[in-house]
C-alpha cells in the first residue's frame, strides 16, 4: 500500500526524536493512505513554519500489521477504547494519574486508526470535562466522517517503510 506524509521538507531520513508529542496515538511518525489529506497537512505545516509543502510517499506492506513481528494496535473505527486512547495521549502532561491505555512509552511499534480531527475536539473536551457520557461521545463520533492515520514509533517499525518519492504540493 502507499502511505503519504505531508510536511514542509523532503524527508531524507525519518528521525523519531523530531516527532512532536501529544498527538492522537503518541509521539511518532504519522502517515495516511489518503494523498489529499497529506497534501492538506503539507500546506498547513508550511503555512505555520515556512518552507515548501511536500508530500513524502512511502511503500508499506500492510501484511506486516498482522505478521506478529511488531506490536501493533489497530482501531477499526471510533469507539470508547479509541477515544480514551486519543484523549490520554493528547493530554499526557495535564493528567496527574494516567488511566487507561496510552503509547507514552512507545509500547506499540505501529498504531493505526481514525484521525481525531478538529470536528471531534469539542466532543473530547465535553467528555473530558464530564459534560457528556462516553456513550454520547461514541454515538456522536459515528456521524463524523473520519480519515485514517498510521503512526510509527520504533526504528524496527520504520524499517518496513520504503520511501518511493516526494511531490511538491
Amino acid at each position: 500500500m502507499r502511505l503519504y506524509h505531508g510536511s514542509n521538507v523532503d524527508i531524507q531520513k525519518i528521525e523519531l526524536s523530531k516527532c512532536r508529542p501529544n498527538k492522537d496515538f503518541g509521539k511518532g511518525f504519522y502517515l495516511t493512505s489518503i494523498k489529499e489529506q497529506a497534501e492538506r497537512m503539507a500546506l498547513r505545516v508550511s503555512k505555520m513554519y515556512g518552507r515548501t509543502p511536500f508530500v513524502n510517499i512511502y511503500s508499506f506492506n500492510e501484511k506486516v500489521l498482522f505478521g506478529g513481528n511488531l506490536n501493533v494496535r489497530i482501531f477499526e473505527k471510533p469507539s470508547e477504547e479509541w477515544a480514551k486512547f486519543v484523549i490520554t495521549n493528547r493530554n499526557y502532561k495535564r493528567i496527574e494519574t494516567v488511566e487507561g491505555d496510552n503509547n507514552f512509552d512507545s509500547r506499540y511499534d505501529i498504531v493505526c486508526g481514525p484521525i481525531a480531527n478538529d470536528d471531534l475536539a469539542l466532543l473530547f473536551r465535553q467528555f473530558s470535562d464530564g459534560l457528556i457520557s462516553v456513550e454520547t461521545l461514541v454515538n456522536e463520533m459515528e456521524f463524523k466522517k473520519l480519515t485514517d492515520q498510521y503512526s510509527f514509533y520504533t526504528e524496527k517499525a520504520l524499517s518496513y517503510l520504503l520511501k518511493t518519492g516526494v511531490e511538491n504540493v
